[in-house]
């Protein structure tokens, strides 16, 4: 019998404040708009026939969409990325939490930091968390190197954490790497990564499918905005349909008996 694989796809749905690290203005205003802009361009994608995907939502955007994030719940997970993206304290994970089972009428039971930034585990799980996928188990200049922990999930501090993916060379599977890769290469790392683990977590935003050109942005953050990177994100999830069963965090962690 073949191997069960699984595509753990999840989206960071946030306010875009990516300009405010290039010392760019960007009104919370705009920054929410050119969020939910992304997300009504990846509404009909991920809404599609068994596509679920967890989305790890900011309570700041949640609070401006509450209906978006209710309706979305009922096919996809919603878990936390805390209450703002721009900041943070500890108290945020508790609220951040409440803010979106509130909302959503669901449990919320998943952790991702903004721009995978540290986070005490004993604060997480005492904040009411059942996992956490903050970290990036690879060397990205400027930010982290994590080339020590862990490529797969594993336990810190009781607290179970599911690490995005990398390829077993610790090549980082994300967001950067989707745009800026050509598209066979990408695929042929995601492919290898979910022979060797029976799984891949990838993750993505829903800005980068807008036109943000207009932000003074590094070039390798605005490369194939727009509809060339929604035709890429569809026509990786087609692929990814014949070799894998798309599964939220939260519903792969109960399948797998990781808790």
């Amino acid at each position: 019998m073949a191997k069960e694989r699984f595509i753990l796809l999840s989206f960071d749905v946030e306010e875009f404040d990516m300009p405010l690290e290039y010392n760019q203005a960007i009104n919370l205003s705009e920054q929410l708009k050119v969020g939910n802009d992304g997300m009504q361009k990846i509404l009909p994608i991920i809404n599609s026939e068994n596509t679920p995907c967890t989305l790890f939502t900011t309570a700041t955007y949640a609070t401006h969409f509450p209906q978006q994030i209710k309706e979305l719940s009922n096919v996809h997970e919603i878990a936390s990325h805390t209450f703002y993206h721009s900041n943070f304290s500890n108290d945020h994970l508790l609220q951040s939490k409440l803010k979106l089972e509130e909302i959503t009428g669901k449990p919320v039971t998943g952790l991702r930091m903004p721009r995978m930034r540290k986070v005490d585990m004993s604060e997480v799980k005492k904040a009411g968390y059942k996992y956490d996928s903050s970290i990036n188990p690879t060397w990205l200049p400027g930010r982290y190197n994590n080339l020590h922990l862990p490529r797969t999930f594993y336990k810190d501090e009781e607290m179970l954490r599911l690490p995005a993916s990398v390829s077993p060379q610790r090549i980082p599977l994300f967001w950067l790497s989707f745009k800026n890769f050509p598209y066979l290469f990408f695929k042929q790392l995601v492919l290898q990564t979910l022979k060797k683990d029976s799984y891949v977590c990838l993750y993505f935003h829903p800005w980068e499918f807008t036109d943000i050109e207009q932000y003074k942005l590094p070039a390798y953050t605005k490369k194939g905005s727009k509809q060339i990177l929604l035709n890429k994100l569809i026509r990786l999830i087609s692929d990814l349909k014949n070799e894998g069963e798309f599964i939220t965090i939260q519903n792969y962690i109960t399948k797998k008996a990781l808790l």
